[in-house]
């Protein structure tokens, strides 16, 4: 059995019908030489089912048992079990196009042999369809493609080097989110060529509806807010770069004259990055 070249780590918990699109997206590739680390975070066997129907479809998995529930660190334990060259972090409810795979091994085998690829998130319509190197300086800022961990994609020498995802950040914690883009502004910072490929596209169903400012909605807002204000605060970004984040959740919709959920959720967006900042500094000083 040959070595994968590529693989994908599927950290998991709560979804079991939503992997079959993800699995049949995977069974479509036309670049076959990858595997898929399933790190099953559930407390039962919700997912054999699945993973034996990924197997028929002539899928490699390997099934691997975490707890307690925490993504990064889930990931993490992926990292370390992988066997592949590159390695992707596919969400248990995304679904890949049928040349991604092999739109990235091309292009991780090319003259300049990037570090990490970031591809096009179908469904986010604001990112571009043109090429571009990713930069610290403009990371820094938060002015470079944002980065989602279903399209990020980086060789498996760079984690051994700089380290895993940061499991103090993302779903299931305080700072509940952002702890891929700490990982590319930390590969960034430490001289990593990070690329964003527009040709490599994933997809992910977005809410095309406005959300509404319940206490659910705005307390999810102000949580996930937390970890951009703890990467305020872990890689001492620029005060004018940290204004900029504050002011500009609530200055949007005020421009706009919207005086209702847009502005309240604006109101959580600030609240939380500012917890998130005093938070990790207060933990981490």
């Amino acid at each position: 059995m040959r070595t994968p070249e590529i693989s994908l780590i599927l950290a998991t918990v709560g979804r079991t019908d939503e992997l079959a699109r993800l699995f049949e997206s995977l069974a479509a590739q036309t670049y076959s030489n990858f595997e898929v680390i399933v790190v099953d975070q559930n407390d039962d066997d919700r997912l054999l089912p699945h993973l034996d129907r990924a197997r028929y479809l002539g899928i490699s998995v390997r099934h691997l048992r975490h707890h307690p529930a925490n993504l990064a660190a889930a990931r993490n334990v992926g990292i370390e079990a992988a066997t592949g060259k590159w390695i992707g972090f596919p969400d248990d409810d995304c679904w890949y196009s049928p040349r991604l795979l092999d739109r990235l091994a091309t292009r991780f085998a090319a003259v300049d042999e990037p570090d990490g690829i970031i591809v096009r998130w179908v469904e986010q319509d604001e990112q571009p369809l043109s090429a571009a190197d990713l930069s610290w300086e403009r990371s820094r800022a938060f002015r470079d493609i944002p980065v989602s961990s279903i399209t990020l994609f980086c060789n498996r020498a760079l984690f051994k080097e700089i380290g895993g995802f940061d499991s103090r950040l993302g779903v299931g914690q305080w700072f509940g989110a952002g702890e891929e883009t700490d990982f590319a502004m930390r590969a960034l910072r430490g001289g990593a060529h990070f690329t964003y490929e527009p040709l490599g596209e994933v997809h992910h169903a977005v809410n095309p509806h406005k959300p509404q400012a319940n206490r659910q909605t705005r307390t999810a807002v102000r949580h996930r807010a937390r970890g951009t204000g703890a990467l305020y605060a872990k890689h001492h970004l620029p005060a004018w770069v940290i204004l900029r984040g504050l002011v500009a959740p609530l200055l949007r919709p005020l421009l706009k004259g919207s005086f209702g959920a847009e502005l309240a959720l604006g109101y959580d967006t600030m609240m939380g990055r500012i917890d998130g900042m005093l938070g990790w500094r207060r933990r981490h000083s």
